[in-house]
């Protein structure tokens, strides 16, 4: 007998835990893909994170500066001179790229761009990546990326409804 349970609103770790380790292990039993990558250093997740700052300090968010007269924590200087940002991953040889952001008063500059580059070149370079993968809305860059070498693979409408999430992929060899 089987009991079903759900949870709404918050997540069981433990069990997402468990998920997780079962899933790996059934599919490095079954795929010599998997198997080969267990173990070795392509086949961990490793962050790879590009950041742009302001170089006169200034708050990217509200234009002010952290001139108050209480120190700063790290939490604090984590958004002080952010203006531009790429957080991603490289896993199998590939470079996963889930975030890219830019500052509205830095767009239009090659900001983007650079941050985008200088990923590709750590993930080609230092981490052997063959390729590269990002997810992105019609509202955000499908362009920028396609403009940088990037192949729409998948589009899927109405997610959410009204707009059309992309999956675009490059070769970085």
């Amino acid at each position: 007998m089987v009991r079903i349970e759900t949870v709404t609103g918050r997540a069981d770790r433990r069990r997402r835990g468990l998920l997780v380790s079962q899933l790996r292990a059934t599919n490095t039993q079954a795929s010599p893909v998997m198997r080969a990558l267990r173990d070795t250093p392509d086949g961990r997740e490793t962050p790879l994170q590009v950041w742009a700052l302001a170089e006169d300090g200034a708050n990217a968010q509200d234009g002010t500066d952290r001139a108050d007269d209480k120190p700063a924590g790290p939490d604090d200087r984590a958004d002080e001179a952010l203006v531009a940002g790429l957080d991603a991953r490289t896993w199998g040889r590939w470079l996963h790229i889930d975030l890219l952001w830019v500052d509205a008063r830095h767009r239009r500059a090659g900001l983007g761009a650079r941050l985008l580059a200088t990923a590709e070149q750590i993930a080609r370079e230092e981490r052997g990546c063959r390729h590269a993968r990002v997810c992105t809305w019609d509202f955000q860059a499908p362009d920028f990326y396609q403009r940088y070498g990037y192949a729409v693979v998948c589009a899927i409408p109405d997610y959410p409804p009204g707009a059309t999430e992309y999956t675009l992929t490059k070769r970085l060899d």
